[in-house]
């Protein structure tokens, strides 16, 4: 049985090769691209549940690659990166990454990350087809079945998790969230993972929603929350 369907994007035959047995192993169905326009190319031909992509490649780097297609593909982007270069991983992050893991990687702990990312994305899929109700409040609404976000009517394209710890910040609205919260209903306790992350995702959705401090208040030394008017 199919379990999912993942991009692996490396230069590298040999750790394509490898990652290619260990997921095909758990019966996922996996597809190849060796260069970052190549990758560009099958996300926009195909469909994907995962990309797992290398940060070091010989056209197109991985933060870029990322970058063109995260308004296209809205599943679980996760960084292979050297561990020696940490400013590659909060950049993948701030731009649309979902996850990282660094080079040499356990086989297991791997596959215990794509694992959770998909089983996380098809409870949330399957939530979603259950309920396509839309939250309204002023100047902003959240639509859970098809991910869209609009603001004063214009919408903004978020990545899937960016999306998630929005959408958990509305259900909480007016509760003040810790990012251990945040992380834990978003990433899993199961996730392998820094809770930095959230500050990441928080900037970012900063960033790319107009006006975001009307909505999403830091309350210094405890984390974030949610404020505005339900309609």
């Amino acid at each position: 049985m199919n379990k999912g369907k993942i991009l692996i994007v490396d230069d590298d035959k040999d750790i394509v090769n490898l990652i290619t047995d260990i997921l095909e192993d758990e019966l996922y169905q996996v597809d190849k691209a060796y260069s970052g326009q190549e990758a560009i190319n099958k996300v926009e031909k195909e469909s994907f549940d995962l990309i797992i992509l290398d940060i070091m490649l010989p056209d197109i780097d991985g933060i870029d690659v990322c970058r063109k297609i995260r308004d296209k593909f809205l599943g679980t982007i996760i960084f292979l990166t050297a561990k020696n270069r940490g400013v590659d991983k909060i950049v993948g992050l701030e731009i649309g990454a979902d996850d990282y893991i660094t080079k040499p990687f356990d086989d297991g702990e791997l596959c215990a990350r794509v694992k959770a990312h998909l089983r996380k994305q098809k409870r949330l899929n399957s939530l979603n087809l259950k309920n396509d109700e839309t939250i309204r409040y002023k100047s902003i609404e959240i639509n859970k079945n098809s991910f869209e976000v609009f603001v004063d009517r214009q919408r903004i394209i978020l990545s899937t998790k960016e999306f998630q710890v929005l959408y958990y910040m509305i259900e909480n609205h007016n509760i003040v969230l810790t990012r251990e919260q945040i992380y834990n209903s978003v990433w899993g306790f199961g996730d392998f993972g820094d809770i930095n992350t959230v500050t990441v995702h928080i900037k970012k959705l900063r960033e790319k929603i107009p006006g975001c401090d009307r909505f999403i208040k830091t309350v210094w030394g405890i984390g974030y929350k949610f404020i505005g008017e339900r309609l």
